[in-house]
């Protein structure tokens, strides 16, 4: 059980910090599209991807004392920002996780805000469909967003570039 928690410690220790409950939902998912050992379980939902199991695990870890869990308010909108906490580093010295070429994907993940990072895990959600039709539900489910063709073009390419980072040693695997 606590392999899992150690997983999501992990992914923060090596961006140092996350911006965002929306954008640390969509790295897990991202990540665990590109076979990175992630085990949450995600539906669709108004955001894109996202996973209850996800939410109630950083939850535990705030309030295991592993992680901080810093709000900013700015009128009625709550930024989250998560770090790691000595306690949480102590953990992980009990709880090895190793990425592999899967920390390169994480770190690049990170470099995107979460607007561009919802609109990638939402092209990987549809992946499945042919481009045209994926293309329309994102037009569709994301209307309100009003992501561009360019954008979802700039999306696809995001893919390929993890993808090749991860292609470039297996071992991220485990």
């Amino acid at each position: 059980m606590l392999k899992r928690h150690a997983k999501i410690i992990r992914l923060i220790e090596i961006v140092g910090e996350v911006s965002g409950r929306k954008k640390l939902q969509k790295m897990v998912y991202i990540a665990k599209q590109l076979d990175i050992d992630f085990d949450e379980r995600f539906e669709f939902h108004m955001y894109g991807p996202y996973s209850e199991e996800l939410t109630l695990r950083v939850d535990e870890l705030c309030n295991m004392g592993l992680l901080d869990e810093q709000v900013e308010t700015k009128g009625a909108i709550h930024m989250y920002r998560y770090t790691l906490n000595d306690t949480g580093r102590d953990f992980l010295r009990f709880h090895e996780v190793d990425f592999g070429k899967g920390e390169e994907v994480i770190l690049r993940m990170n470099e995107e805000n979460s607007r561009f990072l919802e609109l990638v895990s939402t092209i990987l959600y549809f992946n499945h469909l042919p481009y045209e039709e994926m293309k329309a539900k994102i037009f569709t489910f994301k209307s309100k967003q009003r992501y561009s063709e360019e954008e979802i073009q700039k999306g696809l390419q995001l893919i390929e570039e993890l993808r090749a980072l991860m292609k470039a040693n297996p071992a991220a695997l485990m």
